[in-house]
């Protein structure tokens, strides 16, 4: 348990430091806008990334991963073959849940791109995709044979996500420090997830999955 507690230390100091700065307006936001106006060049394929943290898209795919994760649990006559899933739907409502409140607290104004208006800190699209594909790929993982495809699912779940980010700064829809902060939200969250699943698991007596 403390090895988990000390990996997520770093997320949460370094979510506190950036939504300090952005709050007070500080240096860190100066060096953020100077990024953003080298790396904003929005096209089509930076559009498209930024989809794939779309409500409409990741969530999709949590679901079907839920489904199928539960679906091989029963199957293998685990007990509490539902709780990965439920919990990971929980951890998806979070996730709206803890953005708005940010969001309206910061009061961040979006890049020149955008049309005018506040409230673009922490950037929603990103916490959606790391919950959303972060979770799918845990369920997956268990059900999976191998540890090549296992590390190629991850490794496919860190591209997406890196690709949300960029497609979100590269576009213009998002400052760099609003990908970064939910980054470290997701972090958060993710970790969450895995400390109540594996202490759901570790109580079961049923049958472990193959």
């Amino acid at each position: 348990m403390l090895p988990v507690l000390l990996l997520l230390a770093l997320p949460v100091v370094l979510f506190a430091l950036i939504t300090w700065q952005v709050v007070a307006d500080g240096p860190l936001v100066g060096l953020d806008e100077r990024l953003s106006r080298v790396l904003v060049q929005p096209d089509r394929c930076s559009e498209l990334l930024a989809d794939l943290g779309n409500v409409q898209v990741a969530v999709p795919v949590l679901a079907i991963a839920g489904v199928y994760a539960a679906w091989r649990a029963r199957g293998a006559g685990m007990e509490r073959w539902w709780l990965p899933g439920v919990a990971a739907a929980v951890l998806m409502a979070l996730v709206p849940a803890l953005v708005v409140p940010l969001k309206e607290l910061t009061d961040r104004p979006g890049t020149p791109v955008v049309p005018p208006g506040t409230g673009y800190y922490p950037s929603g699209h990103t916490a959606t995709a790391v919950v959303a594909y972060g979770c799918a790929a845990l369920l997956l993982l268990p059900r999976l044979h191998g540890p090549y495809v296992r590390r190629a699912l991850v490794l496919c779940c860190l591209a997406v996500n890196l690709g949300v980010g960029y497609g979100l700064v590269r576009r213009g829809y998002h400052w760099p420090l609003d990908v970064v902060a939910s980054w470290c939200l997701g972090a958060l969250l993710i970790g969450g997830f895995v400390t109540f699943v594996g202490r759901g698991s570790r109580r079961t007596s049923g049958p472990q999955p193959e």
